[in-house]
């Protein structure tokens, strides 16, 4: 078979291939090759396997890119399904604060957290966004990330919410990490409309989400449930209207308490329900029936300061596929790092280090419904892959910087040789 991109006699191939989402015992299935070796051409794979069978079966294309993986480890590009990664402005004053003691609900009923996000993203341009953010997923490229969500949410006005869409289109063309659009109008009320909270929900209901779809500029509609900022109820009216108009559910639930956003996942049959800090046994068991993913933030709750993380070892042996992501955000989320989610949620949450890959990797894929074509290396699937210096034990290696390069579509978008 022809190939223009080759790595190969890699110590360890993580290639997570099979069917989706990985739950219960099963997400500690990685699927390993020893000795392996995965060719792709054109961005497609085309080989993976046994590097010895690799070397009789592939034939390199004219002017084809090499790879020598030996000691190192191969593994699919990280998927990142859920971060707010286009914002405008700095809250970084807010870290100081919550170091001295301030929680995330005391500095958001004095007007900052979202609500201060959302006024500097409304006074910036469109293309002020989009500059500001390539400067992030170029940190998330460099750390493994080669698709990510984003969401809208920090405009809560037609305009800003189309506008920050827009931006996330436009990333999506010109920058190597694929994004997936969500529409999170309904992140916060805003100051305007705080004394008239119906008709907010009335506008994200009847004008933002038809506008939206009327542009295609997302795929997914989420909200925040939670207590003080969307109720259960709301919350399905506005997820509910999103799925008329062609949007797919998910749903932030349960972050700072048992507020109902996983029944609301359940009820609405949203494919990812996201948090979870607070969820119990028997909404983790309803959603196994559905299944909902269980996409977990573990460094969400460390730079919040919540004294606790979700209960990861209780929703993986209640048969919840579980995934990770990193929460990128400019409040509580301040690592663009998956493996430093990996490491989290192994020493925080108790997941097993292969658990954790197929969270970062084939689940995750799942939970943004693109598992047909990326999350495990498997031939059809789109050439996607880190390449590690050393064995996967390393990803847990905080500020080691393990990762050697970064593949996208069949191409080295990062190596760091330069």
């Amino acid at each position: 078979m022809l190939a223009d991109l080759i790595v190969k006699n890699a110590a360890h191939v993580l290639t997570c291939r099979g069917p989706a989402p990985r739950a219960g015992a099963a997400q500690r299935d990685v699927s390993p090759i020893r000795d392996g070796t995965v060719a792709s051409f054109e961005g497609s794979i085309v080989f993976v396997g046994d590097a010895r069978e690799g070397d009789a079966a592939i034939q390199p294309a004219p002017n084809a890119t090499i790879v020598d993986a030996s000691d190192n480890t191969v593994l699919p590009g990280f998927v990142d399904p859920h971060t707010h990664v286009v914002f405008a402005g700095d809250r970084r004053d807010e870290l100081r604060r919550r170091l001295a003691g301030a929680t995330y609900r005391e500095i958001a009923a004095e007007g900052g957290g979202i609500l201060e996000s959302v006024r500097e993203t409304r006074a910036a341009s469109e293309d002020e966004l989009v500059s500001q953010t390539r400067v992030r997923l170029d940190e998330m490229l460099r750390c493994g990330t080669t698709t990510c969500e984003a969401k809208s949410g920090y405009g809560l006005t037609t305009e800003s919410e189309l506008k920050l869409l827009r931006a996330i289109r436009r990333l999506d063309r010109e920058h190597p990490v694929d994004l997936v659009a969500t529409f999170l109008g309904a992140h916060d009320v805003p100051v305007e409309f705080r004394d008239r909270r119906s008709a907010f929900v009335d506008l994200v209901v009847n004008e933002m989400i038809p506008s939206v779809a009327a542009e295609g500029l997302a795929e997914w509609c989420d909200v925040f449930c939670e207590t003080g900022v969307f109720t259960p109820d709301e919350a399905r009216r506005i997820l509910q209207a999103g799925q008329q108009a062609g949007l797919k559910s998910r749903i932030h639930a349960d972050e700072l308490s048992l507020s109902g956003g996983a029944a609301v996942a359940v009820e609405v049959g949203a494919r990812s329900a996201d948090h979870l800090v607070f969820v119990d046994e028997d909404h983790a068991a309803r959603m196994a029936r559905a299944p909902v993913v269980a996409t977990l933030l573990p460094a969400a709750a460390f730079f919040l300061k919540l004294g606790r993380f979700a209960p990861a070892r209780m929703l993986i042996e209640s048969n919840v596929p579980v995934a990770l992501a990193t929460d990128v955000n400019p409040g509580g989320g301040f690592s663009p790092s998956m493996p430093f989610v990996i490491a989290l949620a192994c020493f925080a949450m108790n997941l097993t280090l292969e658990e954790a890959i197929v969270a970062t990797t084939l689940n995750a894929a799942f939970a943004l419904d693109r598992h047909d074509r990326i999350g495990s290396l498997e031939t059809g699937k789109k050439m996607d892959a880190v390449v590690l210096a050393g064995g996967p034990v390393d990803l847990l290696r905080v500020g080691a910087s393990p990762i050697r390069m970064v593949i996208k579509n069949g191409k080295i978008v990062w190596s760091s040789s330069g």
